[in-house]
């Protein structure tokens, strides 16, 4: 199993913090590091400050040498083809072929129309990042791409320089719709994230999708399975309910009014990892004999390095190899 690190950078994250967790996921000997691409906070209600995706993935890209880098996707109704396809290949170049490009449909309503963006049906969406994922792929030939889709269209349109791989940069895509997410993913995935998830639901899912990959012509294996999920690491119990505070305040809460047991049991309910290291371990042993390969880890408080490093120190060790 693989652990990486996934900071949510839109929900008042600083500069200082998102660098200062870069560094420690590098050191600490984490797989990867991963971000997300919104415009601002995806909890309702709460105004923060986000920090924006492109330099912050170039900053990672170059202060590490070792982690791979990614994001947690980058919507294509707000991420035109063009851009992804390019940012993509830049960052491969400055990592040394260490980043993965994560893509998506789209969810946030009110993210889209705040910001003046269509977010169209879930059909109309799926069939743009269908588009969006074949100009990407052209466009990494380096070669003359002419493309006249439904909602793309190219004419001579040249991209050099190439990714560093003849196959291109490596895809990433999130979504767990299983009528049509699913086949695009069979086709054009090197690597898959479903997105929120229960165990059923992840078999369920896994299932389908090795089924269209079939279909397709494509042996299930050459996809990589992955999952975010959100830690709440302690020590002891006493170390579990400040976390569960800390979570809190978060979330926008007060944490001097809440009940940490109870925050506990919800953040269970919802299939967080949560407990001390030896717990946390079985539940991460848990998720891979269902078929899941790289788990990354949501860090929301970045001040809890002490968090970070005893999973560095104790879990990954556990769930390595």
């Amino acid at each position: 199993m693989q652990l990486g690190v996934m900071v949510a950078i839109q929900e008042d994250v600083t500069w200082d913090g998102w660098l200062r967790v870069v560094d420690s996921a590098e050191q600490l000997g984490f797989e990867s590091i991963w971000t997300s691409d919104h415009l601002w906070t995806v909890i309702p209600g709460l105004v923060k400050q986000s920090l924006a995706m492109w330099p912050a993935l170039t900053a990672a890209a170059l202060k590490t040498s070792r982690a791979r880098l990614g994001q947690l996707v980058s919507p294509t109704t707000y991420r035109h083809p063009v851009e992804l396809a390019q940012n993509a290949v830049a960052l491969d170049h400055l990592s040394g072929g260490r980043y993965i490009l994560g893509v998506g449909a789209g969810w946030q309503e009110r993210e889209h129309e705040a910001f003046g963006f269509v977010l169209p049906s879930p059909g109309e969406r799926l069939a743009r990042l269908r588009e969006a994922l074949q100009v990407i792929r052209q466009l990494w030939t380096g070669e003359p791409v002419t493309y006249a889709g439904r909602f793309f269209q190219l004419d001579g349109a040249v991209l050099r320089p190439k990714p560093l791989r003849p196959e291109g940069v490596p895809i990433l895509i999130g979504g767990g719709g299983e009528q049509k997410t699913l086949r695009i993913v069979a086709e054009f995935a090197d690597e898959w994230n479903p997105g929120f998830t229960d165990p059923d639901g992840f078999v369920r899912k896994n299932r389908l999708l090795a089924d269209y990959c079939r279909e397709v012509g494509r042996d299930p294996r050459t996809i990589k399975r992955t999952l975010m999920l959100t830690y709440l690491i302690g020590r002891n119990e006493s170390e579990l309910r400040e976390k569960a505070r800390r979570m809190a305040a978060w979330r926008g809460l007060d944490p001097r009014a809440v009940d940490p047991d109870r925050i506990l049991e919800e953040s269970r309910r919802r299939w967080m990892l949560v407990g001390t290291p030896r717990e946390i371990a079985a539940q991460i042993r848990d998720w891979e004999e269902l078929g899941v390969e790289r788990i990354m880890l949501h860090m929301f408080d970045l001040d809890d390095l002490d968090g970070l490093e005893l999973l560095a120190n104790e879990v990954v060790p556990a769930v390595a190899g």
